[in-house]
């Protein structure tokens, strides 16, 4: 597990990686399927692709809609941002310009598995996080860090989930 930054401003990112025991294109399947997502997240509870599509290409849009304790339920609006099968899928959540956060997973041929890696970067535009930090900016560095390390939990658990789902050939 990898983390970087302390503020917003910083446009902090996580990422971990996991091997898995199956070929890219199999775990491509799996990532790609980006309305599979929910079942693998806390927060995430429904995904729907927009404008008529039906899976991953650049430009294509998709709506996430979450829930947290903390901050409630919200929507975003996501666009991919980058998109090479089955080496990288890779969204902005809201403006892609400036966006809220970017996510990234990299599939990288490792032996007869694949390495299986999930980054994510907070900001630079703002986020139900910036509402946060307005109201308490002394504690902005605790904020940034506490959603950091729920990120960095949501990662490795989504990584594990899609070892599990692709090993067992789901």
């Amino acid at each position: 597990m990898e983390w970087t930054g302390a503020r917003y401003a910083d446009c902090p990112t996580v990422q971990a990686e996991l091997w898995v025991d199956a070929p890219a294109t199999r775990v491509w399947a799996v990532v790609a399927d980006v309305g599979r997502m929910p079942s693998m997240s806390k927060e995430l509870f429904a995904v729907e692709w927009q404008d008529g599509a039906t899976g991953p290409a650049v430009g294509h849009r998709f709506v996430g809609r979450s829930r947290h304790a903390a901050f409630g339920e919200w929507a975003t609006t996501s666009t991919v941002v980058e998109c090479a099968e089955p080496q990288v899928l890779a969204w902005a959540v809201g403006d892609p310009g400036t966006p809220s956060a970017v996510w990234r997973f990299t599939l990288e041929p490792c032996g007869r598995g694949t390495l299986l890696r999930e980054w994510m970067r907070m900001g630079p535009g703002r986020s139900g996080l910036s509402v946060a930090i307005d109201r308490m900016p002394d504690k902005e560095q605790k904020i940034v860090f506490v959603r950091m390390r729920e990120f960095e939990s949501a990662i490795v658990r989504t990584l594990g989930a899609i070892k599990e789902c692709v090993e067992a050939g789901a």
